[in-house]
């Protein structure tokens, strides 16, 4: 509860919230305002841990927007999640090209994205850091409700 005695969102809640997330310089990268809202379970790493400590202590209705420096939001970029990999890997139908986002599926079933940095003859260096590593956000949220 709040000082208002209003409930607020708790780790292991189930909350409908919308959010917004931008670059430094204003640049919307995603935002669900205007949308459908989404649900997220706190606690369970649906939401980014640094972004879900900005949810926790809101009451529905309340809005709360944060500057987050890079190392606050997704960290620095580890040079160990860029892999080499065999071109052949790649089926035919799949062009490696820089810039690009490309799936992978893991044996578990789990899906694991990254970025083409580089393409030579031979070899694909894949980017598997979030894409937002090394950059400072501005992070926006509205919670909507606590679902019990």
């Amino acid at each position: 509860m709040n000082l208002a005695g209003r409930r607020v969102a708790r780790s292991a809640d189930r909350v409908n919230l919308h959010y917004r997330l931008c670059a430094a310089d204003g640049t919307e990268i995603v935002s669900t305002f205007g949308g459908d809202p989404v649900t997220v379970s706190l606690g369970t790493g649906e939401l980014h841990a640094n972004l879900e400590r900005v949810v926790l202590g809101l009451a529905p209705g309340e809005r709360r927007t944060v500057h987050l420096v890079a190392a606050d939001a997704f960290g620095p970029s580890n040079p160990e999640l860029e892999q080499t990999i065999p071109r052949e890997a790649f089926p035919a139908d799949v062009a490696p090209e820089p810039g690009r986002l490309i799936e992978f599926t893991l044996p578990g079933g789990e899906t694991l994205c990254g970025i083409v940095r580089r393409v030579e003859s031979d070899v694909v260096t894949i980017d598997f850091n979030h894409p937002l590593s090394d950059c400072d956000v501005i992070f926006e949220v509205e919670l909507l409700e606590i679902l019990e």
